[in-house]
């Protein structure tokens, strides 16, 4: 885009590209999302930054009205697999308030200075003014929805002190702590009683455009795992509860489904435009906020974006009735590369209902019990270390099922084979169909779950040749769907759902 396109998206308030570019606005000395309902300024009066940090950084404060830190993320570390997408999906799970600097870099296998340049040239901030503002966001939400205090809010925010957080949040919106937090109040946001965080944290997650939110719920109910998830209510009003393993404690979540969204429903930049899921998170310590929010994110695909995916699928002459039919279908990810790997093993030639069984089995057996169960959820997902060695005869699978889930478990637990936020998808692969066991289809689908890829198509999968058939396209025809071919694959999934006679 260029500055005058962009400039032209603020004049028609677009919220598609709400999370894509960021405006400062010189005379106010605050920044907006593209989106702001607030009265369009003067182009000359306009500077555009390509992340929230730089905005922050050339001295502007966030807008009060729009909340710019609040913006889905860009859709553009979704598809990006080079140093910078793969930067910011570990700056988002928190590596670099957990690790530092020199940790992100590590993992990336650059070194400081190489990812210090390109994120700066790119974004227009490095990694420690990013994770700045993210701290900032995950401190504004404990401190409008939670009654724990200012102090341990610092900390849990990912600060270093509290003088530094306190800065931190006036310089970015104008306001200490304490007032931000009498602003919730004014706004008729009640704090819970207990500061101790029992009450668990409101969450809004924003998403852009249309969602598909009854495909997504249906997906997980498909596949929740007995004892890890659940998901109750009817369709329309459904509830997904899962427990969460996080780097410094355990985390139970709660996600409502919202109401369907029409596709042409208007995006004018009000606080309503849109959707967004409801969630509360309860959480045993509160600095793993930041990264439970991400892993949230990706595993219900908040940040796609449905216009790019619909603008490439769409004028597919075989698949464009399918993406019609069904807008803003998403391709759900997952909050645990390392349970996801373990489950696509589990899932591999038989059908999703016994995949789901064997799951469940393998919960009871080596699942860690939460210290009190929480309606059907009773235990954390077992990490690879307690399955790498076990002999899982309790499954009831052939040995050489349970030998390739050993084995990529001992890789997981050893760290030779790495599918963390921001791992590098093509290594990963490799190392995948190199373990014994380990086909085209389980590393696509670890691929396109763990690792978020949006362009993986299944051709072996029978759910997919069934698609296929029933729509009446040819399988070759997948190489014109990138870089979207997961979100094609979904489409075809979701047409094995319908009845045979259904035309769309």
């Amino acid at each position: 885009m260029t500055d005058e396109s962009r400039y032209e998206a603020v004049r028609g308030r677009d919220a598609r590209f709400d999370g894509v570019f960021f405006l400062g606005v010189r005379t106010t000395g605050i920044f907006c999302r593209p989106s702001c309902p607030a009265v369009t300024p003067k182009r000359e009066n306009v500077r555009f930054y390509p992340s929230a940090a730089a905005a922050q950084g050339a001295g502007f404060r966030a807008c009060r009205r729009c909340r710019p830190d609040a913006v889905p993320g860009s859709a553009e570390w979704n598809v990006r697999a080079d140093l910078v997408g793969r930067a910011m999906r570990m700056i988002a799970d928190g590596v670099v308030d957990r690790d530092g600097v020199a940790g992100l870099a590590e993992r990336l296998g650059y070194s400081s200075r190489q990812v210090q340049r390109q994120l700066t040239a790119e974004l227009g901030a490095g990694p420690v003014a990013l994770a700045r503002a993210q701290r900032a966001h995950t401190a504004r939400i404990l401190l409008q929805t939670t009654a724990l205090p200012v102090t341990e809010i610092a900390f849990a925010s990912g600060f270093a002190s509290v003088r530094q957080f306190n800065d931190t949040v006036r310089e970015i919106y104008a306001r200490t702590p304490s007032a931000l937090r009498t602003s919730a109040a004014h706004s008729g946001r009640t704090l819970p009683a207990t500061g101790d965080g029992a009450a668990g944290v409101p969450l809004r997650l924003a998403c852009r455009g249309p969602y598909a939110a009854g495909q997504v719920f249906g997906f997980l109910e498909r596949r929740a795992v007995p004892g890890v998830e659940e998901v109750t209510g009817a369709p329309g009003a459904r509830l997904y509860r899962r427990t969460l393993q996080l780097p410094y404690g355990t985390g139970v979540v709660d996600v409502h489904e919202p109401p369907a969204v029409r596709a042409d429903a208007p995006h004018d930049g009000s606080r309503t435009a849109g959707t967004w899921l409801e969630a509360r998170l309860h959480l045993t310590d509160l600095r793993d906020l930041t990264t439970a929010v991400q892993r949230l994110r990706r595993l219900f695909d908040l940040d796609a974006d449905p216009y790019a995916v619909a603008t490439s699928l769409g004028g597919d002459p075989a698949l464009g009735p399918l993406v019609a039919d069904r807008p803003g279908l998403r391709s759900p990810g997952t909050t645990d590369p390392h349970e996801l790997a373990v489950r696509a093993v589990l899932g591999q030639q038989v059908s999703v209902g016994a995949a789901r069984t064997l799951a469940g089995r393998l919960v009871a057996a080596y699942g860690k019990p939460l210290s009190a169960s929480d309606g059907g959820l009773t235990h954390l997902f077992p990490g690879p270390g307690a399955l790498a060695e076990a002999a899982l005869t309790e499954l009831g699978m052939p040995e050489t099922r349970r030998r390739t889930l050993r084995t990529v478990s001992a890789a997981l637990a050893d760290g030779t084979l790495a599918l963390g936020p921001g791992a590098d998808r093509d290594e990963a692969e490799r190392h995948l169909l190199a373990l014994p066991g380990v086909g085209p289809w389980t590393a696509g689908y670890i691929r396109m779950r763990a690792l978020g890829d949006p362009d993986v198509f299944l051709p072996g999968d029978a759910g997919v040749r069934h698609g296929l058939a029933r729509a009446g396209i040819a399988a070759d025809r997948s190489a014109a769907w990138r870089p979207w071919r997961s979100y094609a694959l979904h489409h075809l999934w979701h047409r094995t759902t319908l009845p045979a006679d259904r035309t769309t």
